[in-house]
């Protein structure tokens, strides 16, 4: 049987993947109060809508935006606050100039795998920001599987336990050299008799100095990059933690600015 069980299931994502301190989405406001980003705010790929709920109760209005309807209604279901909608990262729509700020958290940009998701990517983002916008995002760095394998290509296991059943699953990344990608390939088996899950899934390996050439191509000026200390690092941010100077680690952090109006807007 092929699918995605956990992205499938929004509830057993979150018993697998639990952050009960919101750690991303405190990263992400400390980068908009940092930056003195506005009130509106748009979570591309936004999930379960953990992110999207622990900003709207920060005071932000926000937008969560995912292509997953089960991620969705799950959202409306248990994170009310923001307003939910259905998009795609590769390319999406929601209003010029409608948003102070746009955040990707967790390696979601990443789903653009071709240069053309990338910019179409960008290129929403730059019709959806407000003229002194913000870009947050933050992923998994390219540039740490130079030379390093210790991710690679040997199986890892884990479990976990959730409502009387217990998940078991087998992970092998390999990487992709041809089409940049990280491939990762994750089988699950539980003990209630079911058949055995697989799901396979990719994502786009940017490296800092191509996604800092990306950024400047569509107009965006890089107010940092770096690889932590960010809410998946090791130590993870904390309250108060200032941006790193290196981008070696195996995340990295992106806050960019569009510089003047967006592609195609004439100004008087």
């Amino acid at each position: 049987m092929t699918g995605n069980l956990l992205t499938d299931n929004p509830a057993l994502y979150e018993a697998r993947f639990p952050d009960p301190g919101r750690l991303a989405g405190r990263w992400a406001e400390d980068c908009l109060r940092r930056h003195r980003a506005g009130r509106r705010v748009l979570d591309m790929g936004c999930g379960t809508g953990r992110d999207a709920a622990w900003l709207h109760r920060a005071g932000r209005e926000v937008t969560g935006a995912d292509l997953s309807e089960a991620m969705l209604a799950h959202a409306r279901a248990h994170h009310p606050g923001p307003g939910y909608v259905r998009a795609d990262l590769h390319a999406f729509d929601l209003g010029r100039g409608e948003f102070d700020a746009v955040v990707c958290l967790d390696s979601a940009l990443l789903y653009c795998h071709t240069n053309a998701q990338l910019d179409g990517f960008l290129s929403s983002c730059r019709r959806a920001l407000a003229p002194g916008g913000l870009l947050v995002a933050e992923m998994r760095n390219g540039a740490y599987f130079l030379g390093r394998t210790d991710l690679l290509d040997t199986p890892t296991a884990g479990e976990f336990a959730w409502r009387g059943t217990v998940h078991r699953s087998v992970t092998t990344l390999t990487v992709d050299r041809t089409d940049q990608l990280l491939r990762r390939r994750r089988v699950w088996t539980s003990d209630d008799g079911s058949e055995p899950v697989e799901q396979r899934s990719a994502w786009r390996l940017l490296f800092p100095q191509e996604l800092r050439h990306l950024l400047a191509a569509h107009g965006f000026e890089v107010l940092e990059l770096h690889d932590g200390p960010g809410p998946r690092t090791e130590p993870p941010w904390r309250e108060g933690l200032l941006p790193g100077r290196t981008a070696d680690a195996d995340r990295l952090h992106v806050v960019a600015r569009p510089l003047g109006p967006p592609t195609g807007t004439t100004t008087h």
